[in-house]
């Protein structure tokens, strides 16, 4: 019954999935240049009132063109358009650049166009003035309270699959070995590395389509973490054979520091950052003039932690190397004298929890641009606290330890003080460890039996 459950849960998982890649694929529109043609109508409209009616694709190629009405106090209402020319397109960096821009009486000059770039888009007010898209989508009406909480759900459901993938990571290689890996956060950040520099190889092609930067990414991502994970693991934790934990939970986070400072030099200390893809909202259900909604690639990056997930899942339960991962789990000793092979057997998991790493990376990258060389400690200290909170050796407690965690952190967020949100976390764990230390789903013992 279980596993008929799983496969169906899988298969509806990939379905929703290539629904919203499909979704995605087929937007014309590029919200950060819609952003940018909305805010110039303010500068062509002075001291008038400016309702956005529709935002379709240009007569030219990277165009669009915005239909409003302005409206100012006195006059008649004005119903107008302005088809804006941009450099580039998709992945490009310099997408969001306006080159040219037209109304029903012709186009701006160069000059104009320059002044009003110069001196109002590229400033705080430009910035502010966009006035946005007409809400007008026929959706569900809703509850404010409601309405607010299904929002802060949607949005954290990408870094509920991130916390996710990393508590996993934390799982397969403690539930094999019963060592932690302190790293898992930095090689999260080297997947990050590997997104962009795959995506930057597709770009210097020539081609900036997100679908083949992100196919691109995902791949370099994956073989990244592996890598690192499979080849740092073995000299930390493969080749340390203390019976204490210690000394590899020493060199583990000698290794994070490494990757670290390897990231630094490799990629310099100035982040790079990809421009926003498929990020134009889909509305969902409406409160007064509060729209709940989601944009494609969120639907996307949750969408791939739940395949990526299931996935696994299927793997250690329904594959040979499952088999062997649980019975190692169990007993290396009777494992290893049915034929397991350990050394092997670790190198594998650890590339395939450093592929999960990696792949956490990549979501980060396309979820939110970029991540610096330092910025995967808090994503896999928060991990390993996901990974605790759900039984640090139970691969189904690590999924749900990232999502209680996500969906803390979410609550919180929305209802009390943010600043204290993180010290809310720690007390959390702490809680966990004095009352449960095997987590929600490990060992019901006052302390975990060792694997």
């Amino acid at each position: 019954m279980l596993g008929s459950g799983l496969v169906r849960l899988w298969r509806l998982a990939i379905l929703l999935w290539g629904l919203s890649i499909i979704s995605a694929c087929g937007l014309s529109i590029d919200a950060e240049q819609a952003r940018v043609c909305r805010s110039a109508l303010p500068a062509l409209n002075p001291d008038a009132v400016i309702t956005v009616e529709r935002v379709r694709e240009g007569p030219v190629a990277r165009s669009l063109r915005v239909d409003y009405i302005a409206q100012r106090p006195d006059r008649p209402v004005l119903e107008r358009f302005a088809i804006c020319q941009f450099a580039a397109a998709g992945l490009s960096p310099n997408k969001a650049e306006l080159t040219g821009l037209g109304t029903e009486e012709g186009p701006l000059s160069g000059a104009s166009l320059y002044m009003l770039k110069r001196y109002y888009l590229e400033t705080p007010e430009g910035v502010a003035g966009d006035p946005g898209s007409r809400p007008d989508a026929d959706v569900t009406e809703i509850p404010m309270a409601a309405a607010y909480w299904l929002q802060q759900i949607l949005v954290s459901l990408p870094r509920t699959a991130i916390y996710a993938l990393l508590s996993v990571a934390f799982a397969l290689v403690f539930g094999l070995s019963g060592r932690i890996n302190l790293a898992f956060g930095e090689l999260a950040a080297v997947g990050s590395a590997a997104t962009i520099a795959g995506a930057a190889v597709v770009l210097a092609s020539g081609a900036s389509a997100p679908v083949l930067g992100l196919a691109a990414g995902l791949a370099a991502a994956l073989f990244a973490g592996a890598i690192h994970s499979a080849v740092g693991g073995h000299f930390t934790i493969g080749r340390i054979r203390a019976e204490s934990p210690q000394p590899s939970l020493i060199a583990t986070v000698g290794l994070s520091l490494f990757l670290m400072e390897y990231l630094r030099l490799v990629q310099s200390p100035v982040t790079v950052w990809l421009p926003p893809i498929w990020s134009e909202a889909w509305p969902l259900a409406r409160a007064q003039d509060f729209l709940v909604s989601l944009t494609p690639i969120t639907a996307i990056t949750s969408g791939t932690g739940l395949i990526a997930a299931l996935s696994l899942l299927w793997l250690v339960k329904a594959t040979g190397f499952g088999r062997a991962w649980r019975a190692y789990a169990d007993d290396p000793k009777a494992a290893a004298l049915m034929g397991v092979d350990g050394p092997r057997l670790l190198t594998r998991t650890l590339g395939l929890a450093g592929a999960m790493a990696g792949l956490s990376g990549m979501l980060i990258v396309a979820q939110y641009g970029g991540l610096g060389f330092a910025g995967g400690f808090q994503y896999g200290l928060k991990a390993l606290i996901a990974a605790i909170i759900g039984g640090i050796g139970s691969i189904p407690g690590a999924m749900l330890g990232g999502f209680a965690v996500g969906l803390f952190e979410t609550l919180w967020s929305a209802y009390l003080p943010i600043e204290a949100r993180d010290m809310a976390l720690y007390a959390a764990l702490v809680v966990f460890l004095i009352f449960r230390p095997g987590g929600l789903l490990g060992f019901q013992d006052p302390t975990p039996r060792p694997v």
